[in-house]
């Protein structure tokens, strides 16, 4: 089993001067699952070997352009070209039902292209069986500026993998991601640059210390934290919690 990072950019700034990709990550095992395909998920996921017409499952934790905006492309590739019925699809309730306005983040056609649909709502947990194999996932709160967004802990081939999506840190979230074999944090932020809806470096240091995960990983890096911080950062949070924790890199491939 491994965690494959295609695009571990994040923020505006970068999402358009692509310093980084924003194209998500993988996690390869007895099933295939991509997590938020936005921009750079088709492109440079097949320029990695990450091909889309392996994958199992798509699962998208909030309707920004930047988590989502590959997501119709990645579920055209889980079908087969959109020509078999197949795979899971996974999102918030903006992405799968849609406002009141009639926006989704994957349109209805896509949709139905798949063989099971679910809306993630924070508390609900989920077995999903295939032919392949099989994982569980259970969906977590965040806190951001889209008010559907969730986390989640995925149970497949006996790990845990932790995934914070966008949020802030809130109350109960060190509970909520305790148990993890791998916990990927997004960090917007470095430590003295808050952002309201994303996690700071430090608040990264002080989930990772106290949910303790065997690996901690920081990801969706925002344009201080591209520019020379995260490996320091990461080396900080390691040195400080006793955790090894790292900063992701686009391509980089990690074996559990």
């Amino acid at each position: 089993m491994e965690l494959f990072f295609i695009g571990t950019g994040g923020g505006r700034i970068n999402l358009l001067r692509r310093l980084r990709s924003t194209g998500g990550f993988r996690i390869n095992g007895s099933l295939n699952i991509h997590v938020d395909p936005g921009p750079g998920a088709l492109t440079d996921g097949m320029r990695m070997g990450q091909d889309p017409l392996k994958l199992d499952a798509v699962i998208v934790t909030h309707d920004h352009i930047d988590h989502c905006n590959d997501a119709a492309l990645m579920v055209e590739g889980m079908t087969h070209f959109g020509l078999k019925k197949k795979g899971i699809l996974i999102g918030s309730t903006y992405v799968i039902k849609g406002n009141e306005k009639g926006d989704r983040g994957v349109d209805s056609y896509h949709q139905s292209l798949c063989e099971e649909v679910f809306t993630a709502v924070p508390g609900k947990k989920k077995s999903f069986r295939t032919k392949k194999g099989e994982f569980s996932i259970e969906c977590i709160r965040a806190v951001h500026d889209s008010p559907d967004a969730f986390g989640f802990k995925l149970r497949m081939d006996g790990k845990t993998i932790g995934y914070t999506s966008d949020t802030e840190f809130y109350k109960g979230m060190i509970d909520n991601y305790a148990g993890c074999d791998v916990l990927i944090v997004n960090t917007l932020k470095p430590a003295e640059d808050p952002y309201e809806g994303h996690m700071t470096a430090a608040q990264a240091r002080d989930l990772i210390g106290k949910a303790g995960p065997k690996l901690a990983i920081l990801n969706h890096l925002g344009m201080k934290m591209i520019l020379g911080k995260s490996h320091l950062v990461a080396k900080e949070i390691g040195e400080e919690t006793g955790i090894k924790t790292t900063a992701a890199t686009d391509g980089m491939r990690i074996e559990l």
